[in-house]
């Protein structure tokens, strides 16, 4: 499967709305699965070769889904590996997962307004309600927990501590990028009316009963 492009050729979107508009196009014409597939099992064969977690999944989402951003771009994610340069925070494949999400869904520009004032409630609505791009967003870290238990790679990996990177370590934190890849991917090629519909897990605000945005 060659890349699934989101763009047209090498062009950056301008704004979340082109690349909305392209998410429908993919999502219409993509086999989701196979796709989530191919984008699970690059990530596997990437750890394997020497890239780190938040490497392993940003590379593989951002090497088949087309987006318009440079083939390196990944590099952003070099950081983020071992919960943050080894630090034992956000797990480095569930960044590098928010991280290429964002290359779909996070924003180039703040909306257009006539003062200050209407650009930040214009911001706040894109962000909450219309379409709600915190609620895409929401959907890892929720998952994540509920299938790995943590979040935290110091949680994720206490057993091994002692032995970093031996063989149970690393065919462990193997399965977490193929399988944190592919919800990712998935995330990716969502339409915007499946977007929208999304509910938000744990928040720390209140927000479960905010109104879903009805955008065009």
């Amino acid at each position: 499967m060659g890349c699934l492009r989101f763009g047209v050729g090498s062009r950056q979107p301008s704004n979340w709305r082109s690349v909305r508009s392209a998410v429908r196009m993919a999502a219409m014409g993509a086999d989701r699965e196979s796709t989530m597939e191919v984008v699970a099992l690059r990530a596997r064969e990437n750890f394997s070769k020497g890239f780190n977690c938040a490497e392993c999944v940003a590379e593989a989402i951002l090497g088949t889904i087309e987006t318009g951003l440079p083939q390196d771009v990944w590099k952003l994610a070099t950081g983020f590996g071992g919960g943050i340069g080894l630090y034992g925070d956000t797990c480095g494949a569930l960044a590098g997962a928010v991280l290429a999400v964002g290359a779909a869904h996070g924003r180039s520009a703040l909306p257009d307004g006539v003062d200050q004032r209407q650009v930040i409630a214009g911001s706040k609505k894109q962000l909450y309600e219309d379409p709600g791009l915190y609620r895409v967003f929401n959907q890892l870290p929720n998952w994540f927990r509920e299938r790995y238990g943590h979040t935290l790679c110091r949680d994720l990996t206490a057993r091994w501590q002692a032995q970093w990177l031996c063989r149970e370590h690393a065919l462990h934190c193997r399965e977490i990028i193929a399988g944190t890849a592919g919800r990712a991917a998935e995330l990716m090629l969502l339409a915007p009316d499946e977007l929208r519909a999304l509910p938000y897990g744990q928040t720390v605000e209140r927000l479960a009963d905010l109104p879903r945005g009805s955008g065009n």
